[in-house]
């Protein structure tokens, strides 16, 4: 648990906080550096650059405002976004905070079938869509599902050429000085709901969780300070703005402190690179898939230019990466771990030891408290594995029209769903989620552990292991790997690599696939429950054919090995 330490730079933080909104942040920036950049963006498609300083971020966040009232939005309203990481984006939320709106953030990825569902929980009276990106229509999309949201009233277009466009609908019209009036009488209280962010679909069920100013802002204030972040300093914004890791570190953050958003709208760690080194970017974050993309092309550079620290979070760090983003590229690594529900929960700080960033999943945010307990509630030692549980004012309101779903206890401790230990310090290590434990004959597998053991072979470019069914342990473990480029990774290389590791036998996966790519999320998180029903298909197919091609029975232990993925 957190020590009296952590809560005493909270208040330090909250007591200079007094409430104040992210819109107010803004207004501070424009004022005090006007012609600072407050986005560097990049038009899609030609990679024309796009500057606005904070004075014009805030004037175009105004009329932003102003027509959204004109369009009908009140108070509580919800105003989606399907947007990339553009300006657009951070200038939307910043209006819907100007007009007590709530913004619900959607992956350009999702598709008829998300977005219908979406749409209509939110009863989203605006939403606004790319016209085209990635050679994909979004404008005809959502003209095909509208008839099925009858609370729809507006489509509006980035990019747009019709009537509909973002220029027309939300930029055209001046804003009067009765605005100011009309603001202040929709203004949210920190206490309102201003975001509803859907959880990412890896257990496959999406579900609405809702923000408010309070409990976005008091926990990344105080991350600010445990981050080491620095006023004016640009930050890359890679990760989906989407996704609660880049709304916090690349919308929040930045408006706070006064820093230029540097923006990235799809994935390339060249550009990436590029970006760095031309704009001066110090701090950066993103997944595993991000980070090790980034080494690999830095590394062949010679270095990662200015950039001073990633924070990678969003699905667990192979602790290889860690090491070689120092020895081969000079940044230091920030492991952490967070959640849609409650944000930033823990990160390692830069100048923890090595061991702490490269072993654990951080020390907890200020302000947050966390614990680890049995199945029965009770907590557990130091040292010992179990749910983990948050409390603090981060802690999201709840799920949106799903209040039975709210697993938050009288006490204000959250289960996260994920498995941890807590050392000796305070530092939290995921071992796992919940859904995820493999137990194999009455024994939890530590599969993180495992995986992490994985990562360390040279052929082994991804890996995630889950379990499939066995009618006599109940469960066996299945390794899915992605190989590195011109090598393969033989079913026996897998167990005697991890007998040279020290690791104990029956912790050993049963059964290697080797895959082309794991399914996963836009932000990188890997989709398990895909993969449980693939290895679920493999016991299947054997069951029914045991003699299948590729697949060998073992000994009386019941090993199989595996054959390249189906």
């Amino acid at each position: 648990m957190t020590d009296r330490m952590n809560h005493a730079h909270a208040d330090d933080y909250l007591a200079q906080w007094n409430e104040r909104l992210l819109i107010d942040y803004l207004d501070e920036a424009a004022a005090r550096h006007p012609d600072r950049d407050a986005i560097i963006d990049f038009e899609y498609g030609t990679s024309r650059e796009i500057r606005l300083s904070f004075r014009e971020l805030r004037d175009r966040v105004d009329r932003i405002a102003w027509s959204l009232i004109g369009l009908g939005v009140r108070r509580g309203d919800a105003v989606s976004v399907q947007l990339p990481n553009w300006w657009h984006f951070v200038a939307v939320h910043l209006a819907c905070l100007r007009v007590g709106a709530t913004t619900n953030p959607l992956m350009p990825i999702f598709r008829e079938r998300e977005l219908s569902f979406m749409l209509g929980l939110a009863e989203s009276r605006i939403v606004i869509v790319p016209k085209t990106f990635r050679e994909f229509d979004h404008e005809a999309m959502i003209e095909r599902i509208r008839p099925s949201l009858p609370a729809l009233r507006h489509v509006i277009v980035v990019n747009g050429t019709g009537p509909n466009s973002f220029d027309r609908q939300l930029l055209g019209a001046d804003v009067p000085a009765a605005a100011a009036t009309v603001f202040a009488a929709q203004r949210p209280t920190a206490d309102d709901v201003v975001q509803l962010l859907y959880t990412s679909g890896t257990t496959g069920e999406p579900k609405g969780v809702m923000h408010s100013s309070r409990t976005l802002l008091t926990t990344m204030l105080p991350s600010i300070r445990h981050l080491q972040l620095r006023e004016g300093e640009p930050i890359l914004s890679a990760t989906p703005l989407a996704h609660q890791l880049g709304f916090i570190l690349a919308v929040i953050v930045p408006i706070v402190l006064g820093s230029t958003i540097v923006m990235q709208d799809v994935w390339n760690a060249g550009v990436a690179l590029e970006r760095i080194r031309k704009y001066s970017v110090t701090f950066g974050m993103g997944a595993t898939p991000f980070l090790a993309d980034l080494i690999d092309t830095a590394a062949k550079q010679g270095d990662a230019g200015p950039l001073r620290t990633f924070l990678s979070a969003g699905a667990p760090i192979p602790r290889l990466l860690v090491t070689r983003a120092r020895e081969e590229i000079g940044v230091k690594v920030l492991s952490a771990y967070g959640m849609t529900e409650n944000l930033l929960v823990s990160a390692a700080q830069p100048d923890d030891p090595e061991q702490k960033v490269s072993e654990t999943d951080g020390a907890p945010s200020l302000g947050l408290e966390l614990r680890v307990v049995d199945t029965e509630g009770s907590t557990l030692p130091s040292g010992q594995s179990g749910r983990l549980q948050t409390r603090g004012t981060s802690t999201f309101i709840g799920y949106l029209k799903r209040p039975e779903l709210y697993n938050v206890d009288r006490e204000g401790w959250f289960d996260t769903g994920d498995l941890a230990r807590l050392d000796a310090d305070g530092y939290v290590t995921i071992t796992g989620r919940w859904k995820d434990v493999i137990i194999r004959g009455g024994e939890n597998i530590p599969v993180v552990e495992i995986e992490n053991v994985l990562y360390r072979h040279p052929a082994v470019r991804q890996v995630a292991i889950v379990a499939m069914p066995d009618a006599r342990l109940g469960e066996r473990a299945c390794a899915f790997v992605v190989v590195r480029e011109a090598v393969s990774l033989a079913f026996v290389e897998m167990q005697e690599f991890l007998q040279k590791s020290g690791v104990a036998r029956s912790y050993w996966p049963e059964r290697l696939e080797l895959v082309e790519a794991l399914p996963m999320t836009a932000t990188g998180k890997i989709q398990k429950f895909m993969l449980r029903e693939r290895a679920k298909d493999f016991v299947d197919m054997q069951e029914a054919c045991p003699a299948a091609e590729g697949v060998r029975n073992g000994n009386r232990d019941h090993k199989i090995g595996g054959r390249k993925g189906v």
